[in-house]
């Protein structure tokens, strides 16, 4: 029987299997930041067992409070620092060098197709858009990775998805994910691997593949994860150039780890996205989802563009777009936050950062801080704020602050309007594609076409057991 992309990196990189279901594997990388690994780094000096397995596969940053903002997070900042000398830790990026976690990494070439990667960090599930296994871990789970450079997991079980037709003008990777969630709910793939596949995916650039994986965390996923392709080798080319002749051997390389034709799966479902709108979050989870279009003219008090989700080069190209040449809302603050310093420098030189000031956004340095609450865009007690992070709780960006998820085509948008606003420009709304349906014994099977009102569902698992 085949396997899938997950099935065959565990392979790859399986080390014991101390029980039946439970795989210890090999770890290529451990990331790190300084608001989980502090504690974990206590703790090991506790135990008397202050080591690294490995000082070159550790990568650390600060990046949730940069600057320290007082005490406390200055001494989480001081005790990764001198962690990192300790260990001889040469990729540790300090005030100044530092960016969002999950868009440093990759930048700096950190994440490889068939890669296995842990962090102290829900959102460790972003590097899976290279063809990696990526997930993030408790601080114990964490500890043992440092140490030992090994961690354990349940057999990887995999929901495909199969993303089919074109996406609309105005329509991104995050209204995908977004819509995705909005179906299958906030629990909908918990401790599963979501593999994202089929021509939507094929057509994205990395840095919209690492905003849909970024947010399988949402639906419960322990890791997203797309195929490696062409797009993965052109965007690692100058970190990989020297293991390989050609991109076409790379290709080859990478290739062995996409999922085989006859892979087992724990649910097959297919979208076709022809139709698809501007998404957004309506509540405090994640699936409370409806179109922008739906929520036009709601009421808003800051937008935010920025996180590890969307606030790379690519979505700063497209708000300033739609930011050119206008102002925001007195109505509303912008805040923006390019991911890292890499792409604050291109922004700058593109013209980007001027348009936004220009529009009248506050910018500032990378940093997390805003998307949980802790820094640089904290909102007051019912305030409302149009949001390109990838968590809508309740008081998430500041005590009794509501979150709405959006695009950055659509937060731009927002900004100018000074109310949720739609960035898509079109006109008729087509008719949604008749909903198919299939179920198979070993496999559940479903095809929807977005967006409209979700059909009834009679889905078989194994068995034929509903």
């Amino acid at each position: 029987m085949g396997k899938t992309i997950a099935e065959k990196i565990f392979e790859s990189h399986l080390e014991d299997q101390p029980f039946e279901g439970i795989n210890v594997i090999r770890l290529d990388a451990v990331f790190c930041h300084e608001i989980t690994t502090p504690v974990a780094i206590a703790d090991l000096v506790a135990r008397g067992k202050d080591r690294v397995f490995d000082s070159t596969k550790i990568k650390a940053v600060i990046d949730h409070v940069t600057p320290a903002k007082d005490s406390k997070t200055a001494e989480q900042g001081k005790i990764m620092r001198d962690w990192a000398k300790r260990h001889d830790i040469k990729d540790f990026f300090d005030i100044g060098r530092n960016g969002v976690c999950h868009a440093i990494f990759p930048e700096k070439g950190f994440v490889r197709p068939g890669y296995t990667v842990i962090m102290g960090d829900s959102h460790t599930c972003t590097h899976g858009a290279f063809g990696a296994f990526a997930a993030g871990v408790g601080t114990t789970d964490l500890e043992v990775g440092i140490l030992k450079g090994v961690c354990a997991f349940k057999e990887p079980k995999t929901i495909r998805f199969v993303l089919n037709g074109k996406l609309p003008k105005g329509v991104y990777a995050k209204d995908v994910i977004l819509y995705i969630i909005g179906q299958i709910g906030v629990n909908g793939a918990t401790n599963m691997v979501m593999e994202f596949t089929g021509p939507v995916v094929d057509k994205m650039s990395m840095e919209s593949r690492m905003t849909l994986c970024n947010m399988a965390i949402e639906a419960g996923g322990t890791s997203g994860i797309c195929y490696p392709d062409m797009t993965t080798v052109n965007y690692l080319w100058k970190f990989i150039k020297q293991d390989f002749i050609t991109k076409q051997d790379a290709l080859k390389a990478y290739s062995k780890f996409i999922s085989d034709k006859d892979a087992k799966y724990e649910k097959v479902i297919e979208y076709d996205l022809s139709n698809l709108e501007p998404m957004m979050t309506v509540g405090y989870k994640p699936d409370e989802v409806k179109t922008v279009k739906e929520m036009e003219g709601a009421n808003i008090d800051q937008i935010y563009i920025g996180s590890c989700t969307n606030g790379r080069i690519e979505d700063l190209r497209i708000a300033s777009e739609i930011l050119k040449g206008k102002k925001i809302s007195d109505k509303v603050r912008g805040v923006l936050s390019p991911a890292t310093p890499d792409i604050y420098s291109r922004a700058l030189k593109e013209g980007i950062i001027d348009i936004f000031m220009k529009a009248g956004f506050c910018v500032t340095n990378p940093t997390c801080g805003a998307c949980l609450g802790m820094s640089n865009g904290v909102l007051a007690n019912g305030e409302v704020c149009a949001s390109t992070t990838n968590r809508n709780f309740n008081g998430r960006m500041g005590k009794g602050g509501m979150v709405h998820l959006m695009s950055p085509a659509t937060a731009a948008a927002t900004a100018i309007a000074g109310k949720i606003t739609n960035a898509k420009i079109s006109g008729d709304k087509p008719k949604a594609k008749p909903v198919k349906k299939t179920a198979q014994k070993a496999e559940k099977k479903v095809k929807k076409t977005a967006v409209q009102k979700p059909a009834k569902k009679k889905v078989t698992g194994k068995g034929g057991k509903k």
